[in-house]
């Protein structure tokens, strides 16, 4: 009876600590873009083809397959594995890295973590070498089904540096190739070196020597920064090393050397940069800016394309959608690719690849590129592949099920560089809009629930139902830099008071810079709390780093 007794009285302690839990339903996100109006003609596509916070992508070809991944950052689960047959229409089929175990983000800012991987598929076995910047460094996870699951990183301790790429030869030997310092001290910011050393599948550690293939970059006489990103490829019996340089900002571009040997030495292009949109006029309409960091892939019927990165600003170099994915055309001349001719812009419509579209049937996933609408409606288990956590969970926090999220809400917070409850999809496109309901009882000061807007930790949006003062209240906060509160600062506020299980409708509408903040109890009908406030806190121009803008949902308990 003892025994009966404390275990009761433990249960009742530990029902009493449970954290207060906030549940959502009816997630519907919708976006459409300036570039939307410029028409398309028959059998052309549309760029960017990945919307959204999708940088770095690198491609691979596995027969009539295309695959694609992406860098995540600090953003979980990370690394997203497209497919495609026709390098245009492409659906998420997963996370390489989808298990808590694999690594370990720490409390790193969203910008650090993983950065650019590369794919490549030899043998039956899918690679993707990738860096994990403050996190270990340079790892090497396989899979035999790109879907996953994934195999646990191998960490490859002699590849220094970031942007790690492999490259299978016709004699079954393979090179990795990487961004890192320079053999001597550097001269200036920026000056970095891309490096070789080969590589053994078996035994899964790198053998030889390393060499220098490229230092500076093409030109060192301009001190050109940031070479990174390299992939060599290889064709007609040359030896490509394709390379980004200039930075990820606007003098980012992609320039191309060759050998006759997969050492080296390298001879640069005489019209490099072979894509840049540095130096067009800055008044250009729907300007498309700071492409660069291509992946070359061939296709079945002898033709060649690029998928790269670029973005898409409203203002001058002011975006919140961060840095996309874009294809073009490769054209060789004399035995150069050539992916954009000086002086030309990207365009939003091209010719497409006249390769065989993805079936439609069985696909449930929102289209990646052009206006749509997505509801998320949460039947469960799991949330969709879309959807990332800030950095790794450490316990199951929330759970999906009967069309409802419900997050714990927790003492860790958004602005703590800690780990939150928030779940959330990418920004997508310029004019995007979404709403939620969220059934929640705000116990003590400070308790809170709703949408968030999120950059990183420093500066993000957020509009729900707080606790403050002993009453219940509908509020906007913003943190727009470390000189504001963790907890952001009060934008606008409204006493409610809503009955026993009634939901409270919110929604956050982005209009380019702008955001605009509503809510409201019945379907269909809203009550705007603050309209036309500062978004352009949430561009790369301010908020700084690599990632784009997510939305999505967030509970955090004051008492714990």
């Amino acid at each position: 009876m003892i025994r009966l007794t404390l275990a009761l009285a433990l249960m009742a302690t530990a029902a009493a600590a449970a954290p207060n839990t906030a549940q959502f339903t009816n997630f519907v996100y919708s976006g459409s873009d300036p570039s939307d109006s410029v028409q398309r003609a028959p059998g052309q596509y549309r760029n960017p083809i990945v919307q959204g916070f999708y940088p770095d992508p690198s491609v691979t070809r596995v027969g009539k397959d295309y695959y694609l991944v992406n860098s995540t950052f600090a953003w979980f689960p990370g690394l997203p594995v497209h497919h495609s047959t026709d390098l245009v229409h492409w659906e998420q089929i997963g996370n390489a890295l989808d298990r808590p175990g694999m690594l370990d983000f720490k409390r790193l800012g969203l910008s650090r973590a993983v950065f650019a991987p590369a794919i490549t598929h030899h043998d039956g076995l899918f690679y993707i070498l990738n860096t994990c910047v403050d996190c270990g460094g340079n790892f090497l996870i396989t899979a035999k089904d790109p879907k996953g699951p994934w195999s646990d990183p191998v960490w490859l301790p002699e590849v220094g540096g970031i942007d790690a790429s492999l490259f299978f030869d016709e004699d079954g030997r393979a090179w990795i190739v990487n961004n890192d310092n320079p053999p001597g001290p550097a001269e200036y910011q920026g000056h970095r070196a891309i490096w070789i050393q080969e590589y053994d599948p078996k035994t899964q550690k790198t053998i030889g020597q390393r060499t220098v293939l490229l230092d500076k970059g093409v030109d060192p006489s301009t001190k050109p920064i940031w070479p990174e990103g390299p992939h060599i490829l290889k064709k007609d019996g040359w030896y490509y090393l394709v390379a980004a340089e200039g930075g990820t900002a606007e003098g980012h571009s992609q320039v191309v050397l060759r050998s006759k040997a997969a050492t080296g030495p390298y001879v640069p292009y005489k019209d490099n940069p072979i894509l840049t949109q540095r130096g067009l006029p800055k008044d250009r309409p729907l300007p498309i800016t700071s492409a660069g960091h291509a992946d070359i892939v061939d296709a079945p019927d002898g033709s060649w394309w690029a998928t790269f990165l670029a973005v898409r600003p409203y203002g001058d170099d002011t975006y919140n959608t961060g840095r996309e994915t874009f294809l073009l055309p490769v054209e060789w001349k004399d035995g150069w690719p050539v992916i954009l001719p000086k002086g030309q812009t990207i365009p939003y419509a091209a010719a497409a690849p006249k390769l065989p579209a993805p079936s439609k049937e069985g696909v449930k996933a929102p289209p990646t590129s052009g206006p749509f609408r997505a509801a998320e409606m949460f039947a469960g288990p799991e949330l969709p592949k879309t959807w990332m956590t800030m950095r790794i969970p450490a316990s199951r926090w929330w759970s999906v099920k009967g069309g409802i999220l419900s997050l714990d809400a927790r003492a860790a917070k958004i602005g703590d560089n800690d780990q939150p409850s928030v779940w959330a999809r990418r920004q997508q496109h310029m004019n995007a809009t979404v709403t939620t309901t969220v059934r929640f009882t705000p116990k003590a000061d400070g308790d809170k629930a709703g949408l968030v807007a999120v950059q990183n930790d420093d500066f993000y949006w957020f509009v729900g139902l707080v606790r403050d003062g002993g009453k219940t209240l509908v509020r906007v906060e913003k943190r727009a830099g470390k000189g504001d509160p963790v907890d952001g600062v009060v934008v606008a506020e409204k006493v409610v008071s809503l009955k026993s299980g009634e939901g409270l409708n919110l929604k956050i509408v982005a209009r380019g810079g702008a955001l605009d903040f509503a809510w409201g109890t019945a379907p269909g009908t809203w009550e705007t709390l603050t309209a036309g406030a500062d978004g352009t806190t949430l561009s790369t121009k301010v908020a700084g780093g690599f990632v784009g803008t997510m939305l999505g949902v967030y509970a955090h308990g004051a008492a714990q």
